[in-house]
């Protein structure tokens, strides 16, 4: 019996070792085994040492460590925005906000981690000042107009080529600037409100004189539209008087010549016209004389009286 347990405590001893072994070669294996990315380089160094860079992706193998460690660098093309918002100097003395970014890549990873560091942001970092030195350099050369005119390309060329001669001189950086541009080119903030005011107070005065000479204009039209309806009605009116004037002719002519062929008519027409324009309305008291001659063309007499004009009523 006891031999029997003795017999199993020794498989099972046996069976731990034999998990313990693999899993502790599983481990030496993977850490000898990596991946490079194709978006990356691989760099095996060893106690500080660059042992070699791995350019193409895919499976490679290296020591374990501490023997030998592996570091990726990203081979993309990168991006690096300016930070800084001290004011530079230009020509004049003016204090001007410069936005800047930069594209770059690594294109040397060795000469990059013994003379920048083991990450991109150490390169990032030290760019970052080399650019900002040069764009100071050139903006103290230029003016105010030729920084926000169209020689701003000729400036950016020159900070590229100032940067490019930096960064692959004595001691390469094992990098490439691919190009270097401006986002904006300001005023500080102090001298921005002052040119908003100015810009402001200028703008104002325009709109002044805008709406002084509009309100001229507006009554310079007004005055001559005044005076063509004035011309116009005066015209009108003038019109209508000759062609009223024309027809109360032609009307009396008709008249006359009415009157003239028949005296009896032209008398019992006016009695007509008096009696409409003496009954107008009810309310009028009248006081007549029977025997007046008014009412002579209603007593029927009218074909051989004299004109009436003595008998007419008088309203009250």
């Amino acid at each position: 019996m006891f031999d029997k347990k003795e017999t199993e405590n020794k498989k099972m001893n046996k069976i731990g070792f034999y998990i313990s072994s693999s899993i502790l070669a599983l481990a030496i294996l993977s850490s000898t085994v990596f991946v490079v990315d194709q978006r990356q380089f691989g760099v095996v160094y060893s106690l500080g040492q660059i042992k070699r860079v791995i350019i193409d992706p895919g499976l490679n193998f290296k020591f374990p460590p501490p023997f030998e460690n592996v570091k990726f660098i990203d081979k993309r093309l990168l991006t690096l925005d300016s930070q800084d918002t001290e004011p530079m100097l230009t020509a004049e003395k003016q204090r001007m906000v410069i936005d800047w970014y930069v594209r770059w890549r690594i294109t040397e990873p060795s000469q990059y981690i013994r003379n920048v560091g083991l990450d991109e942001a150490a390169g990032a970092q030290q760019l970052a000042r080399v650019v900002r030195n040069a764009f100071q350099e050139e903006i103290n050369k230029r003016t105010v107009n030729e920084l926000l005119s169209t020689k701003r390309e000729g400036l950016m060329t020159d900070v590229k080529r100032e940067v490019l001669e930096k960064v692959k001189g004595d001691k390469p950086w094992g990098i490439d600037v691919v190009d270097v541009r401006i986002n904006r080119a300001d005023y500080v903030d102090a001298i921005t409100e002052s040119v908003y005011r100015r810009m402001e107070a200028e703008r104002k005065r325009v709109a002044n004189e805008l709406r002084s000479t509009g309100a001229a204009e507006g009554e310079k039209i007004r005055a001559d539209a005044d005076r063509q309806r004035e011309v116009t009605v005066a015209n009108a009116y003038r019109e209508a008087q000759k062609i009223k004037g024309e027809g109360d002719a032609e009307a009396a002519k008709i008249y006359a010549d009415s009157f003239g062929r028949d005296p009896s008519f032209a008398q019992f027409y006016r009695s007509l016209e008096a009696y409409k324009s003496t009954f107008s309305k009810k309310s009028d008291l009248m006081v007549l004389d029977p025997s007046s001659d008014f009412f002579k063309a209603m007593r029927g007499s009218g074909s051989g009286g004299a004109p009436m004009s003595a008998g007419a009523p008088t309203k009250r």
